[in-house]
């Protein structure tokens, strides 16, 4: 059977980035998947992103009976990865913020626009955030409130996180905070973690599941049970926070992820 719209690597064409293929098969055809070759990669890996995009990304020369076979076999976890991120980004990608609540550390701003010369920055003043500078250039006004929304999150997460580890006895290398479009979170072999700057627009108590559930990583690095039995220990009712951190992209205003 074939797979949901795939088509035979004689159909596959190259999107304008390199390496981006293009699901064109018709009348099968979604245009929300896309299969990506790459030469770093070394097996077939998936993601789903905010707005139900989906892409495999697959080793140099994989044949599409592979790749057919690799999406049949993870289904039903694509469809419900589409189904929760679908709806994450409601606004248009260009709509600009008239207000911002970082519900993680209970937070509202009102967002006023000035216009001036010069790159737009994004600063505080008490519950005013200001954006001023050359507002003409929408990517450039999101870019400021992306780089505010960064260093916000680093300011308020990573002492978080540090206050949790000290709470329950462990220890990490570094922490570092991102705005990646995936992932809530990561914790490297070296034990750096890596914070989701998105995390801000989250409840407090599913922001401090994800913080064990990273720090848990650093005693376990694999999903084992092991690890899943630390998590139990430190964090009772992270089922419930977990499924609630799934559908976390849907609390993330689309301007954040543009």
């Amino acid at each position: 059977m074939r797979g949901p719209g795939l088509p035979r690597r004689s159909e596959w064409t190259r999107a304008a980035s390199a390496g981006q293929l293009a699901l064109l098969d018709q009348p099968a055809a979604q245009p929300d998947w896309q299969v990506r070759e790459s030469r770093r990669a070394r097996r077939l890996t998936v993601r789903v992103f905010p707005g139900g995009r989906v892409e495999i990304v697959v080793p140099l020369g994989t044949r599409s009976r592979i790749v057919e076979q690799f999406v049949s076999r993870h289904r039903d976890w694509i469809d419900r990865k589409v189904d929760e991120f679908r709806h994450a980004i409601p606004e248009s990608p260009d709509a600009l913020p008239e207000s911002i609540t970082l519900f993680a550390v209970g937070r509202q701003y009102e967002v006023r626009y000035e216009l001036e010369d010069g790159a737009p920055r994004a600063l505080e003043d008490g519950s005013l955030l200001r954006v001023h500078g050359d507002l003409s250039r929408g990517p450039l006004v999101r870019h400021a409130l992306q780089r505010w929304l960064l260093h916000s999150a680093h300011q308020h997460l990573v002492p978080w996180l540090d206050g949790v580890a000290a709470r329950h006895g462990l220890q990490f290398a570094r922490a570092q905070v991102r705005r990646q479009r995936t992932r809530w979170g990561s914790c490297s072999r070296s034990g750096t973690i890596s914070i989701n700057a998105c995390l801000m627009f989250q409840p407090p108590d599913v922001v401090r599941y994800l913080f064990v559930h990273e720090l848990a990583h650093t005693v376990h690095l694999d999903h084992s049970r092991r690890f899943w039995r630390l998590v139990e220990k430190l964090e009772p009712g992270w089922h419930a926070l977990d499924r609630e951190l799934a559908r976390g992209w849907r609390n993330v205003p689309s301007w954040a992820i543009a």
